[in-house]
């Protein structure tokens, strides 16, 4: 039905409201470089005809990892050329621009990812997070 895919795959061992705030970091940025066309963006509208707007037709799911299955998963994606966004440890301590300075200071391989998120054909994407658990 959907020819294009959604999917979150976050860190596991991460505690709750930080890895919400990393998925919602994610979502914002990354939804307005797709755009609301791409991502099926609808206005639900009520029976009292209240409006609901910018709410996805296309499922979201949500699947867990460890930092380490994320990095290799960011790394398949960019070989396919899916499309993804990616948060990291890096991005959470003090304002912004020291966030910039920290990330631009610690090599990839020594960065700990607390997810990603990533859109594309469903069939490259299935295939990518086939071997994830759903969030739960």
């Amino acid at each position: 039905m959907f020819a294009n895919k959604l999917v979150a795959v976050m860190n596991e061992k991460i505690e709750p409201g930080v890895i919400m705030n990393a998925l919602a970091h994610m979502c914002i940025g990354f939804g307005s470089d797709i755009g609301k066309e791409p991502l099926r963006l609808t206005n639900y509208i009520d029976a009292d005809e209240g409006s609901h707007p910018n709410i996805s037709e296309m499922p979201f799911m949500i699947l867990k990892a460890n930092s380490n299955k994320i990095r290799a998963l960011r790394a398949s994606a960019r070989e396919m050329g899916i499309q993804c966004v990616d948060f990291t440890d890096t991005m959470t301590i003090g304002i912004y621009l020291e966030q910039l300075d920290r990330t631009r200071q610690v090599k990839e391989s020594d960065l700990i990812y607390y997810g990603i998120v990533l859109f594309g054909k469903w069939d490259m994407v299935s295939q990518l997070t086939k071997k994830f658990s759903l969030w739960k």
